[in-house]
């Protein structure tokens, strides 16, 4: 009440124009109505309010400003990633006339430190990656250990996640791996052999599977069992018996796509290595918001990017095509406004989860908060199919030079023999 009180006229909804012409305010004031939980009027009209007068005002101001205001509404604080967003902050703080040079300093430091570390854990899952050989053995499979690192590296941040992050990027390897064995290779009866060896859950289950997916079950069989005795060592439990209930059932598969039951799946294996109190098998057989939510965001962006630098084809089914056989009169551009309009709506039910229900604890609703805010990034395709802001993330916090060119993280990105600690400015 106090805010609508201050900001807008007479009780109403409507902001006072003076407001306008307070660009740090309107900033502001953008960024917190992304924290709308739902039927939150006065947010929805910050937010109108607020985007119609930044963008107006951009012609009008100093370059360095006029810059950040773009990158700030392109990239609202809280659906953000917070390392890029701080990096794009201390560029703009550098530009300033009057400069705290000490606290620069300290920004700049964490920055490398934070570089070294991801280097470090890049490294380890690439060695592990190529010793695996499944792009070798499955040649169709996508090979892009950098883009695999990102989803775990923005999801857990810190010094003290180092190991869970590498033992996360290993499931969302194989993850991608077994989109691509149910999208492209396997027929229907070798997937449900699979599915069948899943249940049964040993080695020896995997000797009926053809060559190809008889190493991809142990590589998966090995790293499950491997984060289920790191959870048992460090939090007294042993949860194999529910990780492998979270992998997905062929029909899984055929009705949603991993894009759906993948992320579901990387959630609740961070959950187990958090050891959160909650009970696993009840998070796996009664989703909360707080997964769903991101499964369902993640599947309405990549069917809006169609994960077009990998050529993928396969039977997942797009809502964007089932969206505009049900309503014929629309066109391309109505359906992918409709789905803008779903993916507010489930920001808003995430909202409401992390901010006010916070059912779970704050690690984990932070890994689903940042994992959301991820989803975006790696699927916001630009006209020739490239991931530009997932480049400039890279760029910014994995390479030793800042300047080096563009064109070299789009190959980091989708070709994993490129090394990112030995790639140079005329690579």
């Amino acid at each position: 009440m106090m805010f609508q009180q201050r900001f807008t006229k007479d009780d109403s909804c409507e902001f006072k124009l003076p407001l306008s012409k307070d660009i740090r305010g309107l900033l502001s004031l953008h960024d917190m109505s992304h924290l709308n939980i739902g039927g939150e009027a006065l947010l929805y009209k910050a937010k109108e309010f607020s985007s119609k007068h930044l963008a107006s005002a951009i012609r009008y101001l100093e370059p360095s400003l006029a810059e950040y205001v773009r990158q700030s509404l392109d990239h609202p604080y809280h659906l953000s990633l917070m390392q890029y967003k701080a990096r794009h902050h201390l560029t703009y703080l550098q530009s300033l006339p009057i400069r705290d040079t000490a606290v620069e300093k300290l920004a700049v430091t964490e920055f490398q430190l934070n570089k070294l570390m991801h280097q470090k854990e890049i490294q380890e899952i690439k060695r592990w990656w190529m010793d695996l050989g499944l792009v070798q053995e499955i040649p169709i499979v996508r090979d892009q250990v950098l883009k695999w690192y990102m989803w775990s590296m923005t999801t857990l941040q810190g010094y003290s996640f180092s190991r869970y992050r590498v033992e996360i990027t290993k499931i969302i390897a194989l993850i991608y791996v077994v989109d691509d064995i149910f999208d492209l290779v396997g027929t229907l009866e070798e997937l449900s052999h699979f599915t069948e060896a899943v249940k049964v859950w040993n080695t020896a289950a995997a000797d009926s599977l053809p060559s190809y997916m008889r190493s991809c079950y142990k590589a998966l069989y090995t790293i499950t069992n491997e984060i289920a005795d790191m959870a048992k060592q460090e939090h007294g439990l042993n949860p194999v018996n529910h990780l492998r209930k979270a992998v997905p059932t062929a029909e899984d598969y055929l009705r949603n796509g991993v894009v759906t039951s993948g992320l579901p799946l990387t959630l609740v294996h961070i959950f187990i290595m958090l050891g959160c109190d909650q009970s696993t098998e009840t998070l796996i057989d009664h989703m909360p918001s707080v997964i769903s939510c991101p499964a369902k965001i993640l599947r309405l962006w990549d069917d809006m990017g169609s994960a077009k630098d990998e050529a993928q084809e396969g039977i997942d089914g797009s809502y964007r095509d089932f969206y505009l056989m049900e309503n014929p009169r629309c066109g391309p551009s109505d359906a992918e406004a409709h789905m803008r309009s779903l993916i507010a709506r489930e920001w808003e039910e995430l909202n409401r989860e992390c901010l006010c229900r916070r059912t779970f604890s704050s690690n984990f609703t932070h890994a689903c908060l940042n994992i959301t805010r991820m989803i975006s990034v790696m699927y916001s395709y630009n006209k020739e199919h490239r991931l530009l802001v997932l480049e400039d993330f890279a760029r910014m916090l994995l390479h030793e030079n800042t300047c080096a060119k563009p064109d070299l993280f789009h190959s980091l990105l989708v070709d994993t023999n490129v090394d990112i600690k030995s790639c140079k400015l005329d690579s």
